[in-house]
C-alpha cells in the first residue's frame, strides 16, 4: 500500500515513511524519515520551473514522469516498496493537490 503525507503532518500509522523531495524540509529533524530518496525528486530544473504553480501542474505531470521513466532511483523506491507492507511517500510542499509524491504514487501504482 502506498499513502502520501505531507512530512509535517502526524505521522500517526504511516508504516515506513519515504521522503521523495530533493531539499531537506525546513524544521524537520531526522528521525521524522525512515528514509530520504532525494534522488526519486524532479530535478531541480523542474522543480524551479513548476514553482507549485497550479495551472502547470498537467504540464509538471508529463515532464516529470519523462523523468521517473530515465530514474534509477525509482527501482531502489519500488524494492523499498516491495520489502514494506505500507509505505508513506512525504512530500514538504503546502499543495496537496498539485506535487510530485501524488505524480510519484500514481506513477507506481500503474
Amino acid at each position: 500500500m502506498i499513502a502520501i503525507k505531507r512530512v509535517y503532518q502526524d505521522a500517526g500509522e504511516d508504516g515506513y515513511r519515504v521522503l521523495v523531495d530533493r531539499v531537506w524540509p525546513r524544521g524537520i529533524h531526522k528521525d521524522a524519515v525512515d528514509l530520504w530518496l532525494k534522488d526519486v525528486g524532479p530535478s531541480t530544473e523542474l522543480r524551479t520551473w513548476f514553482g507549485h504553480v497550479p495551472q502547470r501542474y498537467e504540464e509538471f505531470t508529463r515532464r516529470y514522469v519523462a523523468e521517473l521513466d530515465e530514474n534509477p532511483a525509482v527501482d531502489e523506491l519500488r524494492e523499498v516498496l516491495s520489502t514494506h507492507k505500507h509505505v508513506t511517500l512525504v512530500y514538504g510542499a503546502k499543495d496537496t493537490e498539485h506535487n510530485q509524491a501524488r505524480v510519484l504514487s500514481e506513477y507506481l501504482e500503474r
